[in-house]
């Protein structure tokens, strides 16, 4: 019988810049007594590790651009958080304002190049009001960052993904999605082999790192204070290059863009 087990580690504080993370996230382990094995995963949401990087924006701080003050004319939307936002993106794929939410939606491909509402600007989680969560500048670097210090810790190897919470196209709901990855295989083929009717697999490809991500939102919440996620049990080959990158689609391959 093949599983996997997930535990939500509790007991970590709130997380400040400056804040030793890797610190904060073995100390919480060992208090739950989970104590990392080799193999093991853990899913980290991005939001303590944006915030024990500084990447937190006081919106007093922002002096809206004419782009941002039109889009919040248009969407009945802060204009110093459509500024945030646009200094986080790339570009604007779509702006509208929905007729039963109270200020609109922004979908902007973020300059790492995910595709998201408002370009993960959040406010969701601050320390104080008036302030916003950034995601972390080199996500993937985090992860490694994370993944090396909690090595050495428990002497063990392991893979770390960090998370966030997107929306899908033509689907309701968000799901969590990895943004950074450190030793976890970002997809993992299975062309070459067969299905259960002995068919040869063409073009079978499952995105490993974001199925693993998905799953950590079974067992958090934004409420929950329970950021990070030990999974134990996956079957899994450590890729040390892996980059979060990896899971986007190139751009001559979308053919909706």
């Amino acid at each position: 019988m093949r599983g996997a087990e997930l535990i939500a580690v509790e007991g970590l504080p709130e997380v400040r810049a400056g804040d030793d993370l890797p610190g904060l996230i073995a100390g919480a382990l060992t208090r739950s007594d989970v104590i990392p094995l080799a193999g093991d995963v853990l899913t980290i949401a991005h939001k303590i590790v944006s915030k024990a990087e500084g990447r937190v924006r006081k919106l007093a701080d922002v002096t809206p651009g004419e782009e941002a003050q039109r889009y919040g004319a248009e969407l009945s939307k802060d204009p110093r958080k459509i500024q945030a936002v646009l200094d986080e993106s790339r570009r604007v794929v779509r702006a509208f304002k929905h007729p039963h939410a109270a200020e609109g939606t922004m979908i902007c491909e973020h300059r790492l190049g995910f595709v998201s509402a408002n370009a993960a600007v959040d406010e969701s989680n601050t320390a104080d009001e008036g302030e916003v969560i950034l995601l972390p500048e080199n996500p993937d670097a985090s992860a490694q960052a994370i993944r090396s210090a909690l090595e050495a810790r428990f002497d063990v190897p392991l893979g770390v993904i960090i998370t966030d919470t997107f929306g899908r196209p033509w689907r309701l709901g968000q799901v969590n999605v990895a943004i950074g990855l450190a030793g976890v295989p970002a997809t993992r083929s299975e062309v070459g082999g067969m299905d259960a009717r002995g068919r040869p697999l063409r073009v079978t490809e499952p995105a490993f790192a974001d199925e693993v991500a998905a799953a950590s939102g079974l067992v958090i919440g934004k409420a929950s204070q329970t950021p990070v996620v030990l999974f134990r049990g996956l079957d899994w080959s450590v890729v040390d290059n892996a980059r979060a990158g990896d899971l986007l689609r190139a751009q001559n391959e979308d053919v909706f863009r």
